[in-house]
């Protein structure tokens, strides 16, 4: 029984574990299985993203002071985040990935970056 492709249901010609007949029905069954699955998703994605860019583009020492207004002007969402992290001392980070800000007083925020490196 001759295999087929999942993807396009040509034939399949080669190895015998070759499972696509070719690198482009291998990349559009890819795609289709890993595309954000509604509009929802891919709307928070895109938010994160673009808070994510905003503060590596501003945090390029690892640690920077910077004004809310900076923040917003950027097209910053706060309401966008991935994680949390309390300190011992009381403090609340709001991470998107790697990158961080907690708010300080009079509208600055302190922007970190967390060490990944591992």
């Amino acid at each position: 029984m001759p295999r087929t492709c999942p993807e396009c249901g040509d034939v399949i010609v080669g190895r015998e574990d070759k499972k696509f007949c070719s690198d482009a029905c291998r990349n559009a069954f890819n795609n289709k299985i890993n595309k954000d699955s509604n509009n929802y998703m891919r709307n928070i994605n895109n938010r994160l993203r673009k808070n994510y860019r905003i503060l590596a583009s501003l945090n390029t020492e690892g640690k920077t002071k910077i004004t809310k207004s900076k923040l917003v002007s950027k097209g910053f969402d706060f309401d966008y985040f991935t994680n949390l992290l309390h300190t011992k001392t009381g403090n609340t980070y709001y991470f998107v990935y790697e990158q961080g800000y907690m708010p300080l007083e009079n509208d600055y925020y302190i922007l970190v970056k967390k060490d990944v490196s591992q």
